[in-house]
């Protein structure tokens, strides 16, 4: 029989960057395509001895159903680390484990959102949140991205349009630490500027920091949670880099008028998170040193990030312009305004190499960009050498060919 499908989702196209993610299974492709974490980074070692302790000692406590909200002595331990280290108050917020950062944004939109809703967001921005917020029939409008975070005088601009022009603005999505496609830190400056036109024009933020403990070089900067004082910012977590993807446990930071709310969402999704990878998160946060694993993945990707940045110094042609990240997993690299890079990352994936079209990353599907994104944290340093060089060479070929 013909299968009608749901309006929401049949104007829904699978994420660009799964597609690609199946070729470069291909061993003889090197991917700069996924976002994986380092294989390295991975404590596989002190995985399996958890979870041997705790199915031999007492299986029934990580196998049975568990709390909507999470399993507690974890939901525990994270508040006492995020109270201590980004200063959140959890007198006035609550904390829910969630299943993987995507559900966050998920649970989010699901309670804020009515279709036909403004969602503003970076541009260019992850599009795995870009695809939910398309699920729940918001209208998405993309803000365009600078060197230090997102342009605030041109998020100024659009609430004040859309404001007078009566359309519900219901929140801002951002990842200012590393973002996802970019690789941009928005600076301390930035981020209270956000915050204040936010305040000012009453909408709503979601701060999504899924890389923020991989900081390997500059300075620390506050998150906008933390300069939250009316309760309008959710800030959302993740163990998929700093664990391992697998699990899907992450964490969602709300004030707490909005804890009945999110836990009924959560109830009509998926009940609760998986319990063992709970335990196992919390106990190997209490009882290893979550410290040094940090210091650890960090230190993978800082030279992972270098040699793949001295790479692209040495290889792409003068006119491709990119950052300088310092925590995450990616750098974005620009070809000269105007150069669509959809073909060029076509042709270079005839050549064995794997990235990303910025195209990929935006709010209106049908807009091109110069853009391609680059994941180091996957490949090896001689994929990154070799997959650099290849691209490199492209890079000459294609500005080349148009001048």
């Amino acid at each position: 029989m013909a299968v009608e499908i749901s309006k929401k989702m049949a104007n829904l196209h699978g994420s660009m960057i799964r597609e690609l993610f199946k070729l470069g299974s291909d061993p003889s492709v090197i991917s700069f395509g996924g976002g994986n974490p380092s294989v390295e980074t991975f404590p596989t070692k002190e995985i399996e001895e958890i979870a041997a302790q705790v199915l031999t000692d007492n299986p029934v406590s990580v196998l049975q159903y568990g709390l909507t909200e999470g399993y507690t002595p974890l939901r525990e331990t994270l508040k006492k680390y995020l109270a201590e280290k980004e200063g959140f108050d959890f007198e006035k917020n609550d904390l829910f484990i969630v299943s993987g950062g995507q559900q966050g944004a998920d649970l989010t939109t699901k309670i804020l959102v009515n279709e036909g809703d403004v969602v503003l967001t970076e541009e260019p921005a992850f599009v795995g949140c870009l695809n939910t917020f398309r699920s729940y029939g918001a209208k998405l409008i993309g803000i365009p991205m600078q060197m230090d975070g997102i342009d605030t005088e041109a998020l100024e601009n659009t609430l004040k349009k859309l404001t007078d022009a009566g359309e519900k603005v219901r929140f801002l999505y951002t990842i200012p630490s590393f973002q996802n496609p970019t690789g941009i830190t928005s600076t301390e400056e930035k981020r209270r500027e956000v915050y204040r036109i936010c305040q000012k024009y009453d909408i709503m933020i979601l701060e999504d920091n899924p890389y923020g403990e991989l900081r390997f070089a500059g300075q620390n900067v506050p998150t906008i949670k933390s300069m939250d004082t009316d309760g309008r910012v959710l800030y959302c977590g993740s163990f998929s880099k700093t664990m391992a993807p697998a699990f899907r446990i992450g964490f969602l930071v709300f004030d707490k008028s909005l804890t009945g709310p999110i836990s009924v969402a959560k109830q009509c999704t998926d009940v609760h998170s998986n319990v063992l990878f709970q335990y196992i998160c919390n106990e190997y946060m209490t009882k290893y040193d979550w410290n040094a694993h940090l210091e650890n993945s960090r230190n993978v990707y800082r030279h992972k990030a270098g040699l793949m940045i001295d790479k692209m110094k040495e290889c792409f042609h003068p006119e491709v312009s990119y950052g300088n990240p310092e925590g995450g997993l990616f750098v974005m690299a620009f070809l000269p305004e105007g150069m669509d890079a959809y073909p060029f990352v076509r042709e270079s994936i005839n050549r064995g190499v794997l990235c990303v079209p910025g195209s990929a990353f935006l709010a209106d599907t049908e807009s091109k960009s110069n853009g391609f994104r680059l994941n180091y944290s996957s490949p090896s340093d001689e994929q990154i050498e070799k997959g650099i060089k290849i691209l490199g060479d492209l890079t000459y070929e294609w500005i080349e060919k148009k001048a």
